[in-house]
């Protein structure tokens, strides 16, 4: 009877961040073609922040509840599911040329902050030292947002600088989409999480494992969702820039607040520190680095960052 409930949880929490995921991407397209600001900003902010959400509530409650593993390891582990299966998703399905100006200090914040965690790990953790510079980033990181949109809205963004003004009624209809959307998007992701883990735990499974694995692809699904869906759609940019805003948040916002919340330095485990960590840094730099210097996303990345996801995947279970 217990395992039926957590499976009809488990379908149900699944509908609700498919169905979410759909009218989510909607809705931000629309808010990205009507306001001018470029879907990679609207991805990089609006969206990220919503579908980073379940992250940030994992993580936190886990930190609270003096679960630090599990806190650590689903703020590492959504960075390496992300990068390692959700992107490589997105350049399989939707190799793709970009402008470097759009992504290159996104990917340098993103990748830099992961090095700033691979080198915190190895010192004791997640403390002020360490707290203090990941807030810069953040705060660079929503600054430059900030300053891109003005810039696109002043331009006239991505549908030149005449616009005809929407209806009221459209505007409450997609406001209501959008809120209704991530909604249902952050509470399927819940629903998904809690059941995933009461099924993990049945079988022994440890609290790092849990986290880098079920409940970090679990709070990752939303990113998953939206992705697929910006794919059918042929949303290149908002698919990526979610994927990387989100990124830099689960680093630089998520780790913190942890660490703020649990009253002390956050411990990264020896197994964090010489696995989990190393597997985000090298997921970030197969995701990125090539990009930065061809200026294209290719298929033979989408390829490698699989593989070396399911490495770490079969690695992490062995361990």
């Amino acid at each position: 009877m217990k395992l039926a409930m957590l499976g009809m949880i488990f379908l149900a929490g699944i509908i609700l961040i498919v169905k979410g995921g759909d009218w989510f991407v909607d809705a931000a397209s629309w808010i990205a073609e009507i306001s001018g600001i470029p879907k990679l900003i609207v991805g990089a902010t609006i969206v990220s922040l919503a579908t980073t959400l379940p992250e940030l509530l994992v993580s936190v409650m886990a930190a609270g509840q003096g679960k630090t593993d599990m806190a650590v390891g689903n703020a590492v582990g959504s960075v390496t599911a992300n990068l390692g299966l959700i992107m490589a998703v997105s350049v399989i399905c939707m190799p793709v040329k970009i402008y470097r100006g759009d992504y290159l200090l996104k990917s340098l914040l993103m990748l830099f902050a992961a090095g700033l965690l691979f080198w915190g790990g190895g010192q004791g953790g997640v403390g002020l030292s360490l707290s203090l510079p990941l807030i810069g980033i953040f705060a660079v990181f929503t600054y430059e947002n900030l300053r891109s949109a003005k810039r696109a809205m002043r331009c006239g963004g991505d549908l030149g600088p005449v616009r005809t003004a929407p209806r009221k009624g459209a505007v409450l209809f997609q406001c209501l989409k959008f809120t209704l959307g991530a909604a249902a998007v952050v509470v399927g992701a819940d629903l998904l999480v809690d059941s995933g883990s009461a099924l993990a735990r049945l079988a022994g499974i440890s609290e790092r494992i849990i986290g880098v694995t079920i409940v970090a692809v679990g709070t990752s699904l939303p990113e998953l969702v939206t992705t697929v869906t910006a794919i059918m759609k042929r949303q290149s940019a908002l698919s990526v820039g979610n994927i990387l805003g989100a990124n830099i948040l689960d680093l630089t916002l998520i780790l913190p607040l942890s660490a703020l919340i649990s009253g002390q330095t956050l411990p990264v485990s020896a197994a964090s520190a010489r696995i989990d960590i190393p597997a985000c840094l090298l997921v970030g730099a197969i995701a990125v680095v090539p990009a930065m210097v061809t200026a294209r996303f290719r298929r033979w990345q989408g390829a490698a960052l699989l593989a070396v996801y399911g490495a770490y995947i079969v690695l992490t279970c062995r361990g």
